[in-house]
């Protein structure tokens, strides 16, 4: 199965998707927050969210495409590894993709990976 870690700053439409999408069944989307566990607050700094998704095996969607890529790279140059981070085009997530996402997002090419296959 996929898992997942939302940058804060995905906490909106996107979240309220996924929770939707949750709620109808299917394969779940695994997914926390960042500002959701005592040991990554808001406001948490890119390194820390990199190290904790790197612990708990999430990729990172993140809309901070001015930071996150540096951080990324000092994190995997420090022989640190990733599940995987996504940089998305700030504001994507504010329309009907929003649905399409979390609706899509364990099917095609993903469905064995979330089924664990």
């Amino acid at each position: 199965m996929l898992r997942f870690l939302l940058d804060e700053h995905l906490r909106g439409p996107l979240w309220l998707a996924i929770l939707r999408h949750n709620a109808l069944g299917g394969l779940p989307i695994d997914v926390a927050r960042v500002g959701d566990s005592p040991e990554l607050p808001l406001g948490s700094a890119d390194a820390s969210i990199l190290l904790w998704a790197e612990q708990e095996g999430r990729i990172l969607p993140t809309e901070d495409i001015h930071t996150m890529p540096g951080h990324l790279a000092d994190h995997l140059r420090d022989g640190r590894h990733s599940p995987g981070v996504f940089v998305i085009r700030v504001g994507y997530f504010d329309g009907s993709e929003t649905e399409r996402a979390a609706s899509n997002c364990c099917g095609g090419s993903f469905a064995a990976a979330c089924r664990g296959g």
